[in-house]
């Protein structure tokens, strides 16, 4: 079932078009890659998913609704989480905090949540952080976690307005190579079980072409190939922009 259909969208600043004319479609259960080198337009294309910038033309179909140019908390509202590349949680606050303040948001409870925060959506956000692995580490502060076990909150608060879609921008930025392997793991069985269409953009070829599903490869704001890892590999064009002519990917 197709829960993203992008369709033509486009983008200019001054004159120049961060992104132009692009299409492609995201399936339940799948993770779809969108790379490309730096200035591609990859982080324009996500932010007009999530509603920080309106496209110039095109559409977006979000699980058969229109969402083109609605505003990040009503996009946010309809099912699209999103992760950052650098990790967006309340560092005041425990573990289980941040997690049960996205449910207080999900459930629209959040202006009256104080002063009983602690009581509240207790059971949802330990079975989220039991998910991401983060159960045991409840009651940190996340101001004193590690970067990776910061990653796994984030994907935690991510999935608490239960999405169909996840935006993850450089998921693994920052970690080490185990712990970039886990969390996309983590992110492939998330994605499988409760069949949430996985959309992000990497800088590491090796999460790329071990973790996705398929990619589409975006240069100057358009898109020059697409298709299975294996396929986006081997194409002459791409290895010629953002690969390498001597790049290899197994």
């Amino acid at each position: 079932m197709t829960v993203l259909a992008v369709s033509g969208i486009s983008k200019a600043f001054g004159g120049v078009r961060a992104v132009d004319s692009v299409d492609f479609e995201v399936a339940a259960g799948e993770l779809l890659a969108l790379i490309g080198p730096n200035g591609a337009g990859k982080t324009t294309c996500f932010n007009m998913l999530n509603g920080q910038l309106r496209p110039d033309a095109g559409r977006i179909m979000f699980a058969g609704q229109d969402i083109t140019g609605l505003l990040p908390r009503d996009v946010w509202r309809r099912g699209v989480g999103r992760t950052f590349q650098i990790t967006q949680t309340y560092g005041s606050m425990t573990v289980i905090e941040n997690v049960q303040m996205a449910l207080l948001s999900h459930h629209r409870r959040l202006l009256s949540f104080w002063p009983r925060v602690g009581s509240l959506y207790l059971d949802e956000a330990r079975a989220l952080l039991e998910r991401v692995g983060m159960a045991g580490q409840a009651e940190r502060g996340c101001g004193v976690l590690a970067y990776g076990d910061l990653k796994r909150v984030e994907l935690a608060v991510a999935l608490a307005n239960q999405p169909k879609l996840l935006l993850m921008d450089e998921p693994t930025a920052g970690m080490a190579p185990k712990e970039r392997t886990e969390l996309m793991r983590l992110t492939v069985g998330i994605a499988r079980e409760r069949s949430v269409a996985v959309l992000f953009t990497e800088h590491d070829m090796d999460v790329v072409f071990t973790h996705a599903d398929s990619i589409i490869v975006l240069n100057r704001g358009r898109i020059i190939a697409r298709g299975a890892p294996a396929a986006v590999r081997n194409d002459p064009q791409v290895r010629d922009v953002y690969l390498g002519s001597g790049a290899m990917y197994h």
